[in-house]
């Protein structure tokens, strides 16, 4: 049973700014005024076990180097403890305090606190997660079941500028409204069946300048913010790599490559260039590359790049010789639930395409007979160890470098005029993957075609549905790709190549790759090969690629690493042709996971260079 109170909000500091708690029910009105103090609606007398809170500051259009910190009754630290809302889930009973500190418009130093009751009820289920956006931005809520109950959920909107909402699984999607004119909350209201629990979950959406007519990105992108505050490029960092009033690519002589200040970089330059939407997704990345950078290998491919952004909002991950920044999807760091909770779970766009062709070409990558990534159900709510995702990653970056080290090659560093901008610099190269197609090109057609709808979006011909997995095996195995991915684009092709032979090289996780039936056959084999960059007619083209993009490496030694290919099993299912490769032993079944399948389970994707009018 809701009862409805009004919190006696405190007003604080120099500006009458206030600090506010929502969550439970909220009904004032909205968008929130900056300009006076609000009285915002809240749940009953006090709050429950795991029911989400929301601290927010109401009147916050200028404020700067907001700091929260919370405590009490179970209460992890905030996620984005910069942010302007932070959202806390009690786990035990008591009092949750939270404290703000921060500079408002005039320069002042402003702070305050509130504190919340937690009573020893335990709510049945949890709406996640309360955040801020900016206008225009994409957002996904979830609910968590608290009690195992499986009970369906309903979700209702009970406040704010009515928005346009799908649904997946447990979450709701939504883009926030794109021309408010000062901050405002969207709330949700979460119930389940069974259950006379409610929960609501607020977003605040906060006003900011329209999309520059020109913008290199077009749509609304997150607010991010350098990972070090003291880097040399602070102050640069994000307006030349994420955000929607860059018009125009940024000289290298404001952001150089890092070869232009180190061809032997330590972790510190890297960080230096790092921008993230939230700091643990610079804390994760940093001990990433402390930890797992065992080769110096991606130390020296970031040479290449002027920047990485790591933000809630990047899905999937992509090089951009626009910025020459790599984006990579924050998916590929979260440890903590606290942590998932921050992040964009809308679906990937290439969501449904090529579902009207009778095949799969499905992929992974395994290590003695079994997966090296551990998928993690959204439905499960738990902390995974490092171990869950690093090979993932580990993959992802050397794809995404191996682009950077295309459109940048080493021998191009040292002469990079520091007068052009990232992208006329980029252009301005003969491009690795072009030379690969002129000298190593793939040639089936059939494929090439087929690529176009599974990865690009195009609508599939009658002869391209008709194609059955027999058809498709006499396609890709007459030529010379090692993935089904490399026929979208040659730059594709070229740091697929890369991916594959360093991930064997360097770690002996070998990547399998098939030709299946789709799910109604069970994914059966047609054809299938575990290690395939290892084939006569793939390898050279691999060697062409690995000369290129890290020419330190001995391309004759890395090729002596690798294994043999070895055949799958035909009409026998995908998961089951697992344990194809020596000391085999019993079938694998724990770790049967959808990555994999279909083009909107690749972790990047190719965004082309726009063509300016």
């Amino acid at each position: 049973m809701i009862k409805q109170r009004n919190l006696a909000l405190l007003p604080v500091g120099l500006s009458a700014l206030l600090l506010s708690a929502c969550g439970g029910s909220s009904s004032d009105s909205d968008p929130i005024d900056p300009d006076q103090v609000i009285a915002i609606a809240a749940a009953d007398e006090q709050y429950s076990i795991g029911e989400s809170i929301e601290f927010y500051l109401a009147s916050s259009a200028n404020a700067t180097d907001i700091s929260w910190s919370v405590s009490g009754a179970g209460v992890s630290a905030p996620a984005a403890p910069s942010a302007k809302m932070i959202a806390v889930t009690p786990s035990s009973q008591g009092t949750v305090r939270a404290s703000v500190t921060y500079t408002n418009g005039a320069g002042d130093t402003v702070s305050g606190e509130q504190t919340i009751s937690i009573d020893a009820d335990e709510i049945d289920f949890t709406a996640r997660l309360g955040h801020v956006v900016q206008m225009g931005n994409k957002v996904s809520l979830r609910a968590w079941s608290n009690s195992g109950a499986s009970g369906s959920f309903s979700w209702r909107q009970v406040a704010g500028p009515n928005v346009s909402v799908e649904t997946n699984d447990l979450a709701i999607f939504f883009d926030t409204p794109s021309n408010v004119n000062n901050d405002t909350l969207i709330t949700f209201e979460l119930t389940q069946a069974g259950s006379d629990d409610v929960d609501q979950v607020s977003v605040l959406v906060e006003a900011v300048d329209e999309i520059a007519n020109d913008a290199y990105f077009d749509t609304r992108v997150a607010k991010v913010f350098p990972y070090r505050a003291n880097s040399p490029y602070a102050s640069v960092l994000q307006q030349c790599v994420y955000s929607n009033t860059l018009e125009d690519s940024c000289s290298l002589s404001s952001l150089p490559l890092l070869a232009q200040d180190t061809t032997t970089p330590s972790v510190d330059d890297v960080m230096n260039r790092v921008v993230v939407s939230h700091e643990w997704m610079g804390k994760r990345f940093e001990d990433f590359m402390r930890n797992y950078d065992t080769n110096g290998d991606f130390r020296n491919l970031l040479r290449a790049t002027t920047a990485v952004v790591i933000s809630y909002d990047v899905r999937p991950s992509f090089y951009w010789a626009v910025t020459g920044a790599i984006y990579l999807d924050a998916n590929n760091f979260w440890l903590t639930p606290e942590e998932r909770d921050t992040i964009n779970e809308a679906p990937d766009f290439r969501a449904g395409f090529g579902n009207e062709l009778q095949f799969e070409v499905p992929w992974r990558y395994v290590k003695n007979n079994d997966y090296v990534n551990t998928y993690v159900p959204s439905n499960l709510r738990i902390t995974r160890p490092e171990s869950y995702g690093v090979n993932r990653l580990i993959s992802l970056m050397y794809h995404e470098l191996a682009h950077a080290n295309d459109f940048f090659p080493s021998t191009t560093w040292a002469s990079a005029s520091t007068n052009q901008s990232v992208l006329q610099a980029a252009i301005a190269n003969t491009w690795s993957s072009t030379d690969l197609d002129v000298a190593i090109p793939l040639t089936s057609q059939e494929m090439l075609n087929l690529a176009q709808v599974s990865f690009q979006g195009e609508t599939a011909s009658e002869t391209q549905k008709a194609y059955m997995p027999a058809d498709v095996t006499v396609f890709f195995t007459s030529d010379h790709a090692n993935s089904y991915y490399s026929y979208s684009t040659i730059r594709e092709d070229f740091a697929m190549l890369f991916e594959e032979l360093m991930m064997q090289y360097r770690y002996g996780i070998l990547r399998d790759v098939a030709v299946t039936g789709t799910s109604d056959t069970n994914y059966m084999v047609d054809w299938g090969q575990r290690g395939r960059v290892n084939e006569p007619d793939v390898l050279p083209r691999a060697q062409f690629v690995l000369s290129r993009v890290i020419p330190e490496i001995d391309v004759d030694d890395a090729a002596a690493s690798l294994i043999t290919p070895i055949p799958m099993e035909p009409d026998v299912n995908w998961f089951d042709n697992i344990n194809i490769g020596p000391n085999n032993g019993a079938a694998k079944t724990g770790n049967k996971q959808p990555f994999g399948h279909g083009p909107q389970n690749l972790p990047y994707y190719h965004k082309p260079i726009p063509v300016r009018k």
